[in-house]
């Protein structure tokens, strides 16, 4: 018989686990996000993948705001973030650590997803954009290159946060061998 487990032994059985060196190293950043549900939401994925940093910039809503807890489900405590002021100059400053700095981004030389698998010791910084209008152009250029989630219906996007957790599980499934 199936039987759920309680809040208490989730817990217990999450913080037995260790996170990879790739993931708590994988930096995932909003750029531009209307959505105080999307912010929100990307923080709870990236705290239930053990992405090390969430960075915010552009008008990304920042914490702390009622609309971001409540889809966050307090993960903003717990994650940790901040705003970037200088996009392009903090590309730079993470090309500079070496970081490989990639846009989830519908291009000609996107890259798919599933075809795309980092070294066990790679750091990656992963730039999410608007939810209408994607990454911004002035940003794209600094890219080191652009990965796309393969899709095959009549729609050609996802909602961002969506977006956020399918690639957050593609990377924990590369950097942890699952």
């Amino acid at each position: 018989m199936l039987q759920k487990k309680t809040t208490k032994e989730i817990l217990e059985e999450n913080l037995s686990r260790k996170v990879s060196s790739g993931m708590s190293s994988l930096k995932i950043w909003l750029h531009n996000i209307r959505s105080l549900h999307n912010t929100g939401s990307v923080f709870r994925s990236c705290d239930a993948f053990g992405a090390g940093e969430i960075f915010l910039s552009g008008y990304t809503p920042v914490p702390p705001r009622p609309e971001i807890t409540k889809t966050a489900l307090g993960a903003e405590e717990f994650v940790r973030w901040r705003y970037v002021e200088n996009p392009i100059k903090e590309i730079e400053q993470l090309k500079q650590n070496g970081y490989t700095v990639a846009g989830i981004e519908q291009s000609f030389n996107s890259l798919l997803l599933n075809q795309f698998l980092p070294k066990p010791e790679q750091k990656l910084c992963l730039i999410l954009g608007n939810e209408v209008t994607g990454i911004d152009e002035e940003i794209l250029p600094h890219l080191d290159l652009c990965l796309e989630i393969p899709q095959f219906g009549k729609k050609h996007s996802l909602n961002v946060s969506v977006t956020a957790g399918i690639v957050l599980y593609h990377f924990m499934k590369a950097f942890e061998g699952c």
